[in-house]
């Protein structure tokens, strides 16, 4: 496999996970094929095993030493093959290996299990995607024009993003152990007022899958952990997935600890664990916690339509038409997931999620015939630049 072919898969990957849209090449939509053209099932996306070499090199100068990701676990699978990897430390102070099954924070991964519970509840009746979140949760939007359901799904509710303790990691970091209530969240957003009307735009953000954690919740009669526990975790057997209760801070079982890096007044740079960490604040839209093994079978059995109904499941895979409030290009998040396109216009779908500490992906070909789950400890996870080891996983994962 040539390097430049990775280098372009990667560039159009993960620039679009860190500059969003418009650094994504768009795919022309197909012509339809002649009335007399026989029907054949499409040949799988990639047939050829994952590039082995490839993906040892992308993480072999992970650990205590890389600027970028302390460790690194990969499991890439699908029809084509699979290939599994580990390299870097469990926490720099002893040096010891990495936990190849170690739990993390899988951050805004966790709004797919939440969209996932929502669409089970369209299929079963108990909510309609096109009605208004208003006629099921009265009061909750006060000043709004109706926002549907399937709005707040896809990011282009209009809602504004609620505050938080400051933009700087110094700031975070100091209230690391807060508690915090989800309506208190949804309160200081709809202050706001809305951004625009609902479905002109689309802006990525928590306050849609927090208030419908809500919605969850209202429709379950129980706790929003408890409906994903009972609807996915448990029939899916996903043993070392979990929601923290309100007041824990610490990753159950075998973890790799997390770090971010702080730059200090003299230039040196100094890394600052980040394991513990209160995550009430993300809730429905991202304090899942979870391991690669578990996310990968959850990734096979939701592209497989065994988590939503399939009628239900083309949501996490439909871009609505409207433009990026970011960037101006054309929207690419879908009902709990990302459109990506490949330079060669093919189409990946999934879900990154980050909390300090930790970097986590899902996702692959609709047909499955590549997937890809990982988790890096990454040194700078909420930072706007490239994960150079993000770059090298991506682009040996789904070069051809």
């Amino acid at each position: 496999m040539k390097a430049r072919t990775r280098t372009l898969v990667a560039a159009a990957l993960v620039l679009g996970i860190a500059a969003g849209p418009v650094a994504v090449a768009q795919a022309a939509p197909a012509s339809p094929a002649p009335a007399s053209a026989p029907v054949s099932a499409p040949s799988p996306v990639f047939t050829a095993p994952p590039d082995a070499a490839a993906l040892r090199k992308a993480i072999a100068g992970v650990g205590p030493q890389s600027k970028d990701a302390t460790a690194a676990l990969v499991r890439v699978g699908g029809t084509s093959g699979s290939w599994r990897g580990s390299a870097g430390v469990a926490d720099v102070g002893s040096g010891r290996a990495a936990v190849e099954d170690a739990r993390f924070r899988a951050g805004s991964v966790t709004k797919t299990f939440t969209a996932a519970v929502v669409l089970q509840l369209a299929a079963e009746g108990k909510v309609d995607l096109d009605r208004p979140v208003q006629d099921y949760l009265p009061g909750l939007l006060p000043g709004f024009e109706p926002v549907k359901v399937r709005q707040l799904l896809n990011y282009t509710s209009g809602l504004r993003s609620a505050d938080g303790p400051g933009d700087a990691f110094e700031d975070e970091y100091a209230h690391r152990f807060d508690l915090v209530d989800p309506h208190a969240l949804i309160a200081n957003a709809v202050a706001k007022g809305p951004e625009w009307a609902p479905g002109k735009q689309q802006r990525y953000s928590n306050i849609h899958y927090t208030v419908l954690g809500v919605l969850i919740e209202k429709l379950t009669g129980t706790t929003y952990d408890k409906a994903v526990g009972e609807r996915i975790i448990k029939p899916l057997g996903l043993r070392h997935t979990s929601f923290p209760s309100r007041t824990q801070n610490r990753i159950p079982g075998p973890y790799n600890h997390g770090y971010q890096a702080v730059q200090e007044a003299d230039g040196s740079r100094r890394l600052v664990d980040v394991s513990d960490w209160n995550s009430s604040s993300n809730w429905a839209a991202g304090d899942l916690m979870s391991t690669t093994a578990d996310l990968e079978r959850f990734t096979v059995a939701l592209f497989a339509g065994r988590v939503v109904p399939k009628a239900q499941l083309e949501e996490m895979f439909t871009v609505p038409d409207v433009p990026d409030a970011e960037t101006g290009g054309h929207a690419v998040q879908t009902a709990g997931m990302k459109e990506f396109v490949l330079p060669d216009g093919t189409k990946l779908y999934g879900k990154t999620g980050s909390r300090y500490g930790y970097s986590t992906v899902i996702g692959g070909t609709r047909d499955l015939s590549r997937t890809l789950v990982y988790s890096l400890n990454s040194t700078d996870a909420k930072g706007r630049d490239m994960n150079a080891v993000a770059y090298g996983v991506i682009g040996a994962a789904f070069a051809k």
